[in-house]
């Protein structure tokens, strides 16, 4: 399902601020972040049981990452996987406006999802179920299983966190960011959405990070792009709720092509 929070242009070095969660079925397999294979230009983590990802930046600096969007309502059983936008948009040939084109003529063939894409001077989110674009305006975001800044409990506690640990940080802490991203209060049962799943599943989806029984947070990630156009992405992986590894760091300079 996942969970993205984003700053854009709120702390004096950091024009761009992703902090994000995997949240998947424990048992489907998955390959952690790297270097795509060659020519070595997108990072990201890979599913593999169908060969798509669900957050991966370019060398670059194109971003894309996905959430998709709860309504069992709307499912369909032969929809293609949506984790392939992830890596159409960073390895596309076409032009964004192209891109975007494909977007809107495909919708129907996927299950409901949100597509945060772009770089760090221009970010959008399209939601395939509205057909709609949204810039991200200057500001912090929120985006889970509804559509971009849906009040829901745990955005609504994430965005407040993050803008709380930003107003008053000098330089950032990647352990405090990673600690937003491990919150797993639940909401209240009265603020609970109604997506269509059983209220038992609503309250174990209520959390920024989720561990249950069979589904939950898989990994954390944390990208951050300062002035110099200065890459960090750092991932931490887990298991049923538990830390696995240290994390996995990279870093880069985006250089204009």
């Amino acid at each position: 399902m996942c969970i993205i929070f984003v700053a854009v242009e709120q702390h004096k070095d950091y024009p761009l601020i992703i902090a994000a969660n995997r949240d998947e079925f424990y048992q489907r397999p998955t390959q952690p972040s790297h270097w795509w294979d060659a020519p070595e230009t997108i990072l990201a983590g890979k599913d593999l049981q169908a060969g798509g990802s669900w957050m991966g930046v370019h060398r670059n600096g194109d971003i894309a990452a996905l959430t998709n969007i709860r309504n069992p309502a709307r499912e369909q059983t032969q929809a293609r996987s949506r984790g392939e936008l992830v890596v159409n948009y960073l390895s596309r040939t076409i032009s964004e406006a192209q891109f975007e084109q494909q977007l809107s003529d495909s919708r129907e063939a996927y299950n409901g999802y949100n597509l945060l894409y772009g770089n760090v001077t221009r970010l959008q989110v399209y939601n395939n179920h509205t057909n709609h674009f949204t810039p991200l305006a200057t500001g912090f975001h929120g985006l889970s299983n509804s559509a971009l800044n849906t009040p829901w409990p745990k955005v609504r506690r994430g965005v407040t966190r993050l803008q709380e640990y930003i107003s008053s940080a000098t330089t950032l802490n990647k352990d405090a960011l990673f600690n937003l991203l491990q919150d797993n209060t639940p909401a209240a049962q009265h603020e609970l959405p109604d997506t269509g799943v059983p209220l038992e599943w609503e309250q174990r989806l209520s959390s920024i990070f989720i561990a249950s029984p069979e589904y939950g947070t898989r990994s954390s990630t944390l990208l951050l792009i300062n002035h110099r156009r200065e890459v960090t992405w750092i991932e931490q992986e887990y298991e049923h709720g538990k830390k696995v590894a240290q994390p996995r760091e990279f870093q880069w300079k985006i250089v204009q092509e």
